[in-house]
């Protein structure tokens, strides 16, 4: 317990890699949660693969709520008993899309000049600029390529990390 507990204050974004990690974590305040989880979120958790951490953040990213364990489970074809272990660090926080304060992260190379419009600091030419790059040179690869191509500030990448996705193509 002292060497998890140790562990994690040195990296609190380290792997976890059992169950009593995993309750130490909990007990530290560390949380997921399963509807705005990254990969990297996932893939704390012991015994999730990559291709599962993927396959979830993916499907959270279409519109997938996941509203409890056992939606965890049929999404990756596993028993809701194999998940349990992960019940203390799990959220299931539900968003209300209708609700003003909600934003779905948008797909850097398919969304629309009056979607990208809506984001915070991007106005009606930074949208266009940013689709003519991309018809012009290709999708975006991440949000560094986004920086790059485009010469946007630190300030303004900072707040569209939190709404712009890079999925590979």
């Amino acid at each position: 317990m002292k060497a998890a507990r140790s562990k994690i204050a040195r990296d609190p974004f380290c792997r976890l890699n059992s169950a009593l990690e995993v309750a130490v974590a909990a007990e530290m305040g560390i949380a997921i949660d399963a509807n705005r989880a990254s990969i990297d979120d996932w893939l704390r958790l012991p015994g999730l693969s990559i291709r599962q951490a993927t396959l979830l953040t993916q499907l959270s990213a279409s519109g997938v709520v996941f509203y409890g364990l056992e939606d965890l489970a049929a999404a990756l074809g596993v028993t809701v008993a194999q998940l349990e272990p992960w019940t203390p660090v799990l959220r299931f926080y539900f968003y209300d899309p209708e609700a003003a304060s909600f934003q779905r992260t948008l797909d850097a190379n398919h969304a629309t000049v009056d979607e990208l419009e809506r984001l915070p600091g991007v106005d009606r030419a930074l949208a266009e600029r940013m689709i003519r790059d991309r018809q012009e040179r290709g999708a975006f690869r991440s949000l560094i390529d986004l920086k790059r191509r485009l010469n946007l500030s630190g300030e303004l990448l900072g707040e569209l990390m939190h709404y712009l996705r890079f999925p590979a193509s």
